[in-house]
């Protein structure tokens, strides 16, 4: 039986090849994306427009989920919003009849989101080109205003 001598030049390009899957693999597992990338507060579930987004049009609604219990108020480019809890306008004597939003961030307790959504009936009738800063405040519930949290973040409208 006789050994026959490696080819140098295929076994150098194995060799790359090899290395440059087990790189592609170690750089994949250090990726961070979506959610993961927001590094959210664990009070925190998702944000709309998410931080840093630059192609975000004047008419966009601002969008924070709360986990449940939690409950809070927004605050954008330094101005708090009036929140109106969904529930509180619910009007009992006619159930199933369609609620008018006010022109303001809405808390929906169900799901524990606050929404707004600019207008012209609102105190900001839409995002101006530029950036813009959100806070929100949040607190748990049972705890109210005074336990109250902050998060922080921005985003660019074109």
């Amino acid at each position: 039986m006789r050994f026959q001598r490696p080819n140098l030049k295929l076994l150098l390009a194995s060799f790359v090849i090899a290395l440059c899957v087990v790189a592609i693999g170690f750089a994949l597992s250090l990726a961070v994306t979506g959610d993961e990338g927001a590094r959210l507060p664990k009070y925190i579930e998702r944000i709309e427009p998410v931080a840093g987004a630059t192609q975000i049009p004047a008419q966009a609604s601002v969008l924070v989920d709360l986990v449940a219990g939690y409950e809070g108020v927004l605050v954008i480019d330094g101005l708090e919003l009036q929140t109106i809890n969904l529930g509180e306008l619910r009007d009992e004597t006619t159930p199933g009849q369609q609620v008018t939003l006010p022109p303001t961030t809405v808390y929906e307790p169900g799901n524990a989101t606050l929404t707004f959504d600019p207008s012209p009936e609102s105190s900001i009738s839409s995002f101006s080109q530029g950036k813009h800063v959100v806070q929100v405040i949040y607190w748990e519930t049972v705890k109210g205003r005074s336990s109250a949290r902050v998060y922080s973040w921005t985003f660019e409208v074109f």
